[in-house]
């Protein structure tokens, strides 16, 4: 039986839930780039800007024009994201949004005479609009003569943040060890908040009971080392009718040997859709993880301004630590947005403007951070505290406009994956970029915007839910070196 929403144990030893497992099978990600290589392009739906911090060198979409599109399929690169940030929107925004961008894109496709794949990215602390995303997704290529998908696979693994699945649980790594991810802070979030760890139950209890448990095709880490890809290959090609598969992964290995049993299973005719977590794309692009990048390649990437700007908006526990860790640094001037201010309309514009300019003005002698009240503040119902939390967004968005606007910073650092997104899309006009690497291992994600206000300044896309108590000012330390 699942625990209450509220209940919480200790975390288990990572050595207790890894022992006794098959040996690792080791596959390049040299061998997964040759067997991708010409094929179908990875097209991910990015329900927020944090599934980029994985790859190297990936265009990224911020809009789905079919211009755009027809510029990313022409980009010497395997996948590419599309940033649609549905986290944030409502449940029919979603749907609505994911439809526009897979009409565009098949008719993008049909033009380049490119095929593409699709992957809708998820939250690999399993939050987000699931099954939603994924039913629409696989009734818009029905309707559009693609196909429907025989199978929609689930792997919500992100190697670098300690988010792995073991026999189909799903766990997150903690400074005391990993704790099953239905028992963490954001199994409560107050929009998409969840019981179970275990994958094939979280779909049960997902799907409102549509999908049972007992009916998820299970593939483990047996499967993935001890069969291999074409034992795994026979897994995939046995979906049928979008049956749901959910697929272990402790490293990068397991993703490289799923990536190439999905490249077989789909080479012999069965259409998969996948829904998944950061690591799964790097893995199926046919990456390798990188080193962070170094100041010697951020120099050329930063501008002649002295300083940066920081807009926080996450308000996860992890986020308030390490805010607490760069004021420890020192270097910082900070301004707040109050969000009990920005709920009421009659104060809303002065208080923006006020924080901005006064943020602006310590760009000559200071990184600036803006960040909102760290008290959460929630509404009535899920729909009410998403629509809080769009309108809180939207007035840190504003600022970050404001502040460019009067005084250009060399880099902007936004933190919490809807600010990204909205800082991305609003506040920096992006449309284009590439995600040039990470500023730390695996995590936090640099773009180079190539349109718009933005071009020539650094983006860096920074999770609310990543890292320890000290990357974020590990982040800043990297900047200043450039």
């Amino acid at each position: 039986m699942p625990l209450p929403l509220h209940a919480q144990t200790r975390p288990v030893p990572e050595a207790a839930v890894l022992e006794g497992l098959p040996p690792v099978r080791e596959v390049s990600a040299a061998e997964v780039a040759a067997r991708v290589s010409g094929g179908p392009r990875l097209v991910v739906l990015d329900d927020d800007p944090t599934g980029t911090q994985t790859v190297a060198d990936v265009p990224v979409l911020t809009t789905w024009t079919v211009d755009d599109l027809c510029w990313a399929l022409r980009q010497d690169s395997t996948a590419f994201f599309v940033l649609t940030n549905t986290r944030s929107l409502s449940p029919q925004d979603a749907a609505t949004r994911n439809r526009e961008v897979v009409r565009a894109l098949h008719t993008a496709s049909a033009a380049e005479g490119t095929g593409y794949v699709l992957a809708s990215r998820g939250d690999s602390t399993l939050r987000g609009h699931f099954p939603l995303e994924t039913d629409v997704l696989a009734q818009e290529l029905t309707e559009l003569g693609a196909g429907a998908p025989d199978g929609v696979v689930l792997v919500p693994a992100y190697i670098e943040a300690g988010r792995l699945t073991v026999g189909s649980h799903h766990w997150m790594r903690t400074a005391d060890g990993l704790l099953p991810v239905g028992e963490s802070e954001f199994a409560r979030d107050a929009t998409f908040g969840y019981r179970n760890s275990s994958l094939p139950d979280w779909v049960e209890e997902k799907t409102d009971g549509r999908v049972p448990a007992d009916e998820v095709l299970r593939i483990t880490l047996d499967d993935l080392r001890g069969g291999g890809p074409a034992h795994t290959a026979r897994l995939l090609s046995s979906l049928r009718g979008g049956r749901t598969a959910v697929v272990d992964a402790v490293c990068d290995d397991d993703l490289r040997v799923l990536a190439l049993a999905l490249a077989q299973a789909e080479g012999n005719g069965t259409r998969l859709l996948y829904r998944v977590g950061p690591s799964f794309v790097r893995a199926r692009a046919g990456q390798a993880g990188r080193a962070p990048l170094t100041p010697a390649q951020l120099r050329p990437l930063c501008g002649d301004a002295p300083h940066g700007l920081i807009a926080v908006g996450s308000h996860v526990s992890l986020t308030t630590r390490q805010l607490d860790r760069l004021r420890e640094r020192g270097g910082i001037a900070e301004y707040e947005l109050d969000v009990v201010l920005l709920l009421d309309d009659k104060r809303r514009d002065a208080h923006i403007a006020e924080v901005a300019a006064a943020a602006a003005g310590a760009l000559h002698s200071a990184d600036a951070v803006i960040r909102t009240s760290r008290a959460l503040v929630t509404g009535a119902d899920a729909d009410d505290s998403l629509t809080i939390s769009r309108r809180v967004s939207a007035a840190l968005v504003e600022a970050v406009c404001r502040v460019n606007a009067i005084r250009r910073p060399a880099f902007v650092v936004a933190k919490g994956g809807i600010t990204s997104s909205d800082t991305a899309t609003h506040g920096l006009q992006i449309r284009r970029a590439w995600a040039r690497g990470t500023l730390l291992p695996g995590i936090v994600s640099l773009w180079e915007p190539v349109d718009g206000p933005a071009a020539g300044i650094p983006f860096i896309v920074f999770a609310g839910n990543v890292g320890g108590a000290d990357a974020l000012a590990d982040a800043l330390d990297l900047l200043r070196s450039a």
